[in-house]
């Protein structure tokens, strides 16, 4: 049983480092609200073991994380609050060790890959990365027929964390020489490596953010259509952050596909534009794909599915 001590570290830690994803939360019934904390902090525990470690070297990295899966699945005793309440909740909920150790496999790999030179070896990584977690989220949400869910689930969370690589393009390269834009869309439209080093933008590079977008707007229609098969009562909170995550895609269409000179952020403002917009239309339609078409930024048709659509705006 996931005790009140670290319930409250597990959600200190969601609050701080995933504002957007919380305020969704916020609407999830406390049966799942409560181990959806547990689970981010999880996620962030290793995340961070990566992604914070200027100065460590691999080795020590990578014995931070093979502690950190044996906590995981119970083979170690732990007493950090959030290992231990995550444990409790794989338990609980029957989330499988083998969808843990794609996790942290996933977390392993951005030791030593800054690189991924097709779309289909990056989506390898996220089936650690982004499809673990939509496993594990249909784990504690308890659908009715995780298997007709399962695979827009995973659509889903590959969509969100194609938003995610493509929001944070500059923060992946100056702080740790990351690129997650396949190398073969790179070479498509004339971009190098090299180029994105130095953060120059140029027509070709927002050619490159626009074809990565499609793909990604892709995949959320198809993660869409499977939020009627979750429980009634998380399908809101997996809409909004559907429709928040997406929205970035809107300020990076506003700024040119240009993600090299900061990183886009969404406001508090328009965060909470979006919350009372969605809560809105949801009380009249109660459709996801209706409500995510009619609030969301993404478009619906042969650009958002090809990827590769009409001309884009250029400075």
């Amino acid at each position: 049983m996931v005790t009140e001590r670290q319930l409250a570290a597990s959600k200190s830690v969601h609050q701080r480092t995933g504002p957007t994803f919380y305020l969704a939360t916020r609407l999830l019934p406390k049966r799942v609200r409560l181990p959806t904390h547990v689970l981010y902090a999880f996620f962030r525990t290793a995340d961070e073991v990566v992604d914070d470690a200027e100065g460590v070297p691999p080795d020590e990295q990578r014995a931070e994380l093979e502690r950190l899966r044996r906590q995981a699945i119970g083979d170690e005793p732990t007493d950090d609050p959030v290992l231990a309440a995550f444990r409790d909740v794989a338990n609980e909920r029957g989330i499988s060790d083998a969808e843990i150790e794609a996790f942290v496999d996933a977390m392993q790999t951005d030791i030593e890959k800054a690189r991924y030179e097709t779309y289909d070896e990056l989506e390898t990584y996220m089936r650690g990365s982004a499809a673990a977690v939509g496993e594990m989220m249909l784990a504690i949400m308890d659908a009715d027929d995780p298997e007709q869910a399962r695979p827009h689930a995973i659509a889903l969370g590959e969509a969100f964390q194609l938003t995610n690589f493509l929001r944070d393009v500059r923060e992946d390269m100056v702080e740790r020489n990351r690129i997650y834009l396949p190398q073969t869309t790179l070479s498509r439209h004339g971009v190098t490596n090299e180029q994105i080093s130095r953060l120059d933008y140029s027509e070709s590079f927002a050619a490159v953010v626009h074809d990565e977008l499609g793909r990604a707007e892709s995949l959320y229609w198809d993660g869409v259509a499977g939020i009627q098969y979750l429980p009634e009562d998380c399908q809101l909170a997996v809409l909004l952050a559907s429709v928040l995550y997406a929205d970035h895609h809107r300020l990076i269409r506003a700024r040119q596909y240009d993600v090299l000179s900061e990183t886009p952020q969404l406001g508090t403002a328009r965060k909470l534009w979006l919350l009372a917009k969605t809560r809105w239309q949801w009380r009249v339609s109660r459709d996801p794909e209706t409500v995510f078409r009619g609030v969301s930024s993404i478009p619906e048709g042969d650009e958002s599915r090809t990827g590769t659509g009409s001309a884009m705006p250029t400075r």
